[in-house]
Order: C-alpha cells, then sequence, then structure tokens
C-alpha cells in the first residue's frame, strides 16, 4: 500500500484552489465588470510599471500596475469600482501616463506585489526614465538595416547631452539587435571603458567602446529593468519583457562579476527566430524524407546530439510544429521554457521543487499525452522512462550529449538503458551542426589549394565507397573543384555570411544495428553497419554544402573533423 504524501496532497488542493480563483475573476470579469481578464502569472512584470504606484498604495487599493509602454500604463485591480477608477486616472494623469484596467486575481496582484521587494534597493529613478515601448523600438528599428547602422546611432547617443542618454543607448541597442536578429547583447568592462559586442550568426561582433562611467549607468539600468539586485556584486539572472507588434520578446539577462565589473549577457528571445519550418533546416532531401516517416509513427524515441549552441531546440521545436494537430496533445519537459510554441502544454523544471526533466515526464505521462519532449536527457532515471514511454504507445524526442549520431547508443547504454529494450525503443538517432552560410551577393569563387583538394577528394571518395548517389546531392564528383569564400558587403554587415544552416547526420535502429546493439558496441562499430543506410554523415553533408556554394571550408572545418572517419 502506498504512503499518504500529505505535502503533495496539500499542493495539489492549493493548485486546485488556484485555478477555481481564476475560473472565477474570468467570469466576474466579463459578465459583471465588462473588464478584460488577466493571469498575472504568465507573464513579466516591468520594473518601471511599479514605479507609477507605491507597494504601500498598491496593497492598500488591491491593485497592480504590471506594463508600461510609451505613456500606456496597464494595471490590475481585484474589486473594481467608479471611485477605485477616479482615483488611478487622477493619480496616473499627474505621471503623465494613460491607465487601462485589467482584472485579476488576488494570487495574480501577489505576484506583482512580490516584485516590490526586488525594487527596494534600487535607486530612485523618474517614471518613464527607462521608456522602452514598442512604438520608440519599431521608430528605431526602422533606421537600422545594418550592423554598421547601430554603430552610427549608438556614436550619435553617446555623443548627446540628452537628459535620458542612458534610456535612449539601451533603445538603440535592443531596437538594433532585434532588427539585424542578433542573439545575444554582451556588454563587458575593460580596465578603461566598456565594450559592446553583438553575436551574429554564432560570432561576436564588436560595435562600439565607452567610458567606464556610461558602462556603470547601463549597468544600474539593466539591473532595474531586470528585477536584480542593484548593490549585490554576485552573479545573478533576470529577465525583462518586450512587445513588438503582437509579439512578446523575452530578453534575458545574467551578470557575472569580473575583474573591472560584471559582465552582462542580454539573450534575446525572438519567437520569430524559432519558428523555423523543418524545410528551412538544410537537411538534404533523403534524410528529410527518414526525418519525415519516423515523426509520423505513433510511439518511438527521437534523440538529437549536439554541442550548446548547435541548434537542436530549435530542430525540436520544428518537428513539433510539423506533426502538431489540434488531435494530438503534446507535452514539453524544458529547461528554461525559451519560446511558447501555441497549442502545445509547455512546463518547465524547477530543481528546488522537485520538478526535475524525470518527474517531469513522470507527470506527463499521466496526462496521456501522444507526444512528448524532455530538453535533455541527462541522468539514468529520465533515461530509463524516456525509454518506457517510447515503448509504451508515445513518440518521445530529447537531447544528448554526444559528438555525433553513433555516440547515442553507447552513451545511453552507459546511462543503465537495458540494450534489448532500447532496441524497440530508439527509431532515429541525430546529430548536428551549425554553420554560417555564405553571403548570396558577394561570395566569390576560387580554385581549391592541394591541401583543400585532398581533404574534398577523401570524403567525395568516402560518399562513392558508400553507394551514394551524387546526383542526389546535385554535385559532379568529376568535375573539377570549385569553392566559395566570403567577402563581405552592406547586405551581410561586411562579414561575408548570412544566415545559418545545420549540417546533420543521422542512424535508423535498422534490423543490422539491432543486431549489435545488445553486444555493447562501440561507435566505431555503429558508424561501420550504419554506413550502408544510405544517409550522410556530418563530414559529407558538409562538403555537399560547401561543393554547392552554401557555405564555406573553413565554416565545416570550424565544427566538424573532415580528416576523420
Amino acid at each position: 500500500m502506498s504512503d499518504f504524501d500529505e505535502e503533495k496532497q496539500k499542493k495539489q488542493l492549493e493548485e486546485l484552489h488556484k485555478q477555481e480563483e481564476e475560473q472565477l475573476v474570468a467570469t466576474l470579469a466579463e459578465s459583471k465588470y465588462h473588464l478584460p481578464y488577466i493571469d498575472l502569472y504568465r507573464l513579466g512584470i516591468d520594473n518601471e510599471a511599479l514605479r507609477a504606484i507605491s507597494e504601500k498604495d498598491a496593497k492598500e487599493m488591491k491593485v497592480a500596475p504590471f506594463k508600461l509602454f510609451g505613456k500606456n500604463i496597464f494595471i490590475a485591480v481585484r474589486s473594481p469600482s467608479e471611485d477605485l477608477f477616479k482615483t488611478l486616472k487622477d493619480s496616473m494623469e499627474r505621471h503623465n501616463l494613460v491607465p487601462t484596467f485589467y482584472m485579476a486575481s488576488v494570487g495574480s496582484l501577489q505576484k506583482v506585489w512580490d516584485r516590490y521587494r526586488e525594487l527596494s534597493m534600487a535607486e530612485s529613478s523618474k517614471i518613464g526614465g527607462l521608456d522602452i515601448s514598442p512604438e520608440v523600438l519599431r521608430d528605431t528599428a526602422k533606421n537600422i538595416e545594418y550592423i554598421q547602422d547601430i554603430e552610427k546611432l549608438v556614436a550619435e547617443v553617446l555623443e548627446g547631452n540628452k537628459i535620458h542618454k542612458i534610456s535612449r543607448l539601451l533603445e538603440v541597442i535592443l531596437a538594433g539587435a532585434i532588427a539585424i536578429m542578433a542573439s545575444d547583447i554582451h556588454i563587458e568592462p575593460e580596465k578603461n571603458r566598456g565594450r559592446l559586442r553583438l553575436r551574429l550568426d554564432g560570432v561576436l561582433q564588436d560595435i562600439n567602446f565607452f567610458g567606464p562611467d556610461i558602462y556603470r549607468l547601463i549597468n544600474s539600468r539593466v539591473k532595474l529593468l531586470s528585477g536584480m539586485k542593484l548593490t549585490s556584486k554576485t552573479a545573478q539572472d533576470g529577465r525583462f519583457s518586450i512587445m513588438e507588434d503582437k509579439e512578446e520578446i523575452s530578453i534575458r539577462t545574467s551578470l557575472i562579476p569580473g575583474a573591472y565589473g560584471e559582465s552582462i549577457v542580454m539573450r534575446i528571445l525572438d519567437p520569430k527566430s524559432i519558428q523555423v519550418k523543418i524545410e528551412e533546416l538544410g537537411i538534404e532531401s533523403y534524410l528529410f524524407s527518414v526525418i519525415e516517416q519516423e515523426i509520423a509513427k505513433p510511439n518511438g524515441m527521437i534523440l538529437i546530439t549536439g554541442p550548446t549552441g548547435s541548434g537542436k531546440t530549435t530542430t525540436l521545436y520544428a518537428f513539433l510544429r510539423k506533426i502538431y494537430s489540434p488531435e494530438i496533445k503534446i507535452i514539453t519537459i524544458e529547461d528554461p521554457i525559451e519560446y511558447h510554441l501555441p497549442g502545445i502544454t509547455q512546463t518547465q523544471t524547477n530543481d528546488e521543487k522537485g520538478y526535475t526533466f524525470a518527474e517531469g515526464l513522470r507527470s506527463a505521462l499521466r496526462q496521456d499525452p501522444d507526444v512528448v519532449m524532455v530538453g535533455e536527457i541527462r541522468d539514468s532515471e529520465t533515461a530509463e522512462i524516456a525509454v518506457q514511454s517510447a515503448l509504451t504507445g508515445h513518440i518521445v524526442f530529447s537531447t544528448l550529449h554526444t559528438n555525433n549520431a553513433a555516440g547515442v547508443i553507447p552513451r545511453l547504454i552507459d546511462l543503465g538503458v537495458n540494450p534489448k529494450i532500447l532496441v524497440s525503443a530508439l527509431s532515429l538517432s541525430i546529430a548536428q551542426r551549425l554553420v554560417r552560410k555564405l553571403c548570396e551577393f558577394c561570395k566569390k569563387e576560387n580554385e581549391p589549394t592541394e591541401e583543400e583538394n585532398k581533404t574534398i577528394k577523401l570524403v567525395l571518395d568516402s560518399i562513392r565507397q558508400e553507394g551514394k548517389n551524387f546526383a542526389n546531392y546535385k554535385i559532379n564528383p568529376d568535375a573539377p573543384i570549385k569553392l566559395f569564400s566570403p567577402v563581405g558587403c552592406e547586405k551581410c554587415n561586411k562579414i561575408g555570411y548570412k544566415g545559418r544552416v545545420g549540417i546533420f547526420e543521422a542512424i535508423k535502429t535498422n534490423e543490422a544495428i539491432e543486431k549489435i546493439i545488445p553486444e555493447n558496441p562501440s561507435e566505431h562499430e555503429i558508424k561501420k553497419v550504419a554506413s550502408n543506410q544510405g544517409i550522410l554523415s556530418m563530414r559529407q553533408d558538409g562538403i555537399v554544402k560547401i561543393l554547392n556554394g552554401i557555405t564555406s571550408l573553413a565554416e565545416v572545418q570550424s565544427v566538424v573533423d573532415l580528416s576523420g572517419e
């Protein structure tokens, strides 16, 4: 007989009461008060909005300011009344703000009130002093097309004497980074200056340098925005949101102390950047047909491997979008949820509360899903439950840290998965890397050196020996080898590359692989047996993309060993 878990029952009851309260408030908002309902548990809170109403007044009136866009402030209220609205309107007018009202539960308001504590260490700041409004960002972005435009605007702001110089500087940096689709903003203190860099297509580009005084002001503003403690000099994490059109762009902030101050990294989680269709990932046609076939099956496990930053999450999300339909239930367990996918139940791990990948997977399975995505298999417990799930009628997508597709089976066996069970569970192992694409407008053709010729011929020979058809990859192995290299023009920010594409390899768990799994095979043995599956290896896929002028030899060599097997 199982033990009665009082703590767990208490949590479930609390969760049930919370849901009931939210439903009641939503019904009252619509039917009685004719106000829009809002659930603040799911929303980022603007620190600057909190400055419009003091903590004491917010709690007394049972209201919570949660967003500030330009001159518009959004306020949640618990008990709407004409007197309350008049008081709030008069108060906001004194701040030159226009309020919009929503109705929310006490639990929702409490979430906002808790944020006041984070502001208690913050120095006073004028309302609107950090006015990152979507309108201002859009106007700024109109003048930004290339990195050079950001450099010019940053220089102009630094030379000016505006009161809100730091606010304007942050607007330019954020608008510029989003406009050119940079993934990260790096602001780093050096001995006598601060340095601003943007990560574009995986590579950091210098934008500007400024004095240590400007760096210190930016540091304070970023901390205020992200809900961090101003006086703390330890590593801190925070986040804030920006609305762009109808999309909410989340900015995840990380600060770590260094020799000359704190290094600031702002990760831009733009939903548009993850909306890559499976057809646009760069998967060659035969492997594409294999993946389409495997993800359409009713059960089985598909694992993607590769180092951090190799695009695994993008690929997994592309798979989920490909198979999504209202008839199936998809649940994800992620750490953290970086992008929200419509129609899919996404949950986030929380180690402090015991919601690990393994526990999340167990809970998800009780919800009767058709498809489960686990952010990462990193321990034996998660591996075992994932394998069992794949055997009991679920499709399981996940990632694993190995160097190549052949490393998946040995890694899972190392994690304690029974090889005999693994045979039936694992459908497909995929490995991937990201390389930058050559700019279509300025790439130039050049003859390969003797060494380059030798490297390419070696890989082409391996394609021929494995009986793969060169015509499928649009290359003629007997024609003289022509390579392309980057030049740099306005269209590609003078870098020579624009955008990124994946290099892939995969191994199907077919009959030949099934036979050797129970013998705990090495990577080398798995590669040998899989070589006749007709799927290109990563080095072969890389060479095909080089010969088709998609990327350069240097790019592929930076992520794949072309001289290896």
